[in-house]
């Protein structure tokens, strides 16, 4: 089935025009009435545009036919308004018109003279009877309509405590804001989720148009850093071996030899060796240079092969620097 939508003519900008559409398409998104894809002819946009100087009356308009992509759309509107100004700037006039955008040339070329209302002789259709909507039908209707983006994204902001940034690109898709919110109920701190979602979870989302790790194993990644068994950095590598398979993260974690040691006579043995190896640090970071702290965590780290846990080197390192 075709649906037409038709907003009224108070756009001022390619920018404007691009936002609605964008909003549109997340909606029917929502409503699941149709996927958006511009690409594919799911959706298409046709744009009419015109100008006028300050205060000035409306000129007439053009409409530019069958935009594939809402950025297509912005550069057709700029492009077209562009050649409406230098017309009416020479003394010209704009004939109304149906236009193309050409997106090779960035510009707009005329298809055909635009008639009159008048002049495509519409008439009522008699055998399609007017459609009435009954007003408890409507309330009814309106009931059952899913979570809509805007609502979804207060809840986030007020229930979640998640960002603004956050919560436009967790609800940006439907199927963005299930996964985080599957993630979230499996027993992750939202921000946590969150976090994992826009980095690693939309890397592949953007690419395949899907998620390839399932919302548990996130929780459970998510788990084990803030228990500290493995870093985040870890965590990370440990994701990449999880993509299109399903194990688990604790094993991966064992197997990849990404677990964080935090038994301290290994962790003292460590720091005990890199301190011995680096007198001349050892003095300075006596003497005042505290920043080096820095520097033996950071060889702690490589003399451990990574498995160290950050967190429990410090201390260790502080009280033996102290002395």
């Amino acid at each position: 089935a075709l649906m037409e939508i038709v907003s009224k003519p108070d756009i001022r900008s390619a920018d404007e025009a691009k936002a609605f559409l964008t909003k549109l398409r997340t909606i029917l998104r929502y409503l699941g009435t149709c996927d958006g894809n511009m690409d594919e002819g799911s959706m298409r946009a046709d744009v009419n545009v015109s100008v006028r100087r300050p205060g000035g009356d409306f000129n007439t308009r053009c409409e530019i036919k069958n935009v594939n992509s809402i950025r297509f759309v912005g550069q057709a509107i700029e492009s077209e308004a562009r050649r409406q100004i230098a017309v009416i700037e020479d003394g010209g006039t704009i004939d109304q018109e149906t236009r193309l955008f050409d997106p090779v040339k960035g510009e707009t070329r005329a298809m055909r003279s635009k008639e009159d209302a008048h002049d495509y002789r519409y008439f009522p259709d008699p055998d399609l009877p007017p459609l009435v909507l009954d007003e408890a039908w409507l309330a009814a209707e309106q009931r059952g309509l899913p979570e809509l983006p805007a609502a979804r994204r207060a809840r986030f902001i007020e229930a979640m405590e998640l960002p603004a940034y956050d919560t436009g690109v967790l609800t940006a898709e439907p199927a963005i804001a299930d996964y985080f919110e599957a993630i979230v109920a499996a027993g992750t701190d939202p921000k946590t989720a969150a976090n994992w979602v826009m980095g690693e979870g939309l890397a592949s989302f953007n690419e395949t148009g899907r998620f390839a790790v399932a919302p548990a194993r996130i929780a459970e990644l998510a788990a084990l850093v803030a228990a500290g068994t493995v870093s985040l950095q870890a965590a990370r590598k440990i994701h990449a071996e999880l993509v299109g398979r399903d194990a688990s993260p604790i094993d991966v974690a064992e197997r990849l030899g990404l677990v964080q040691v935090q038994e301290v006579g290994a962790l003292e043995a460590w720091v005990d060796a890199v301190i011995a190896a680096h007198p001349d640090e050892v003095a300075r970071f006596r003497g005042g240079e505290g920043k080096l702290i820095g520097f033996f965590v950071g060889q702690v780290m490589k003399r451990s092969q990574g498995t160290a846990d950050p967190k429990a080197i410090q201390p260790i390192l502080k009280s033996r620097l102290a002395g």
